[in-house]
């Protein structure tokens, strides 16, 4: 089953919800519960194979694409599409309170469609 969804996850850059996961798993022969689906998800993004990008407060989508980068979410259709880490410029960053370090920036930038 875990390759099943890696298999969808993987077949090229994107960002799905588990949601959308969960209808691409229908063509399978093999039912995949949705506890199966989320618990793979979180499985992967712990372990690093996948990002995590938080686009609201009731949303997670889970990006193929793992090497840095930022985002730009459109509120109105729902999609996610990538920003090359170079193409925004980060230059001066707050100092991290003592004894911690900045471990990442992503910047998620959030449309409507006009």
């Amino acid at each position: 089953k875990r390759q099943d969804i890696a298999s969808v996850l993987f077949a090229e850059p994107q960002h799905l919800s588990a949601e959308a996961v969960m209808e691409r798993l229908q063509g399978v022969e093999r039912r995949v519960s949705k506890a199966t689906v989320y618990n793979t998800l979180n499985l992967f993004a712990d372990k690093g194979l996948v990002g995590r990008c938080l686009v609201d407060a009731e949303r997670v989508l889970y990006d193929s694409l793992t090497e840095p980068h930022h985002h730009v979410f459109n509120i109105d259709t729902g999609e996610l599409r990538d920003i090359p880490r170079e193409s925004i410029r980060i230059d001066l960053l707050p100092d991290p309170p003592e004894k911690t370090e900045h471990v990442s920036v992503e910047v998620l930038v959030r449309i409507r469609t006009a």
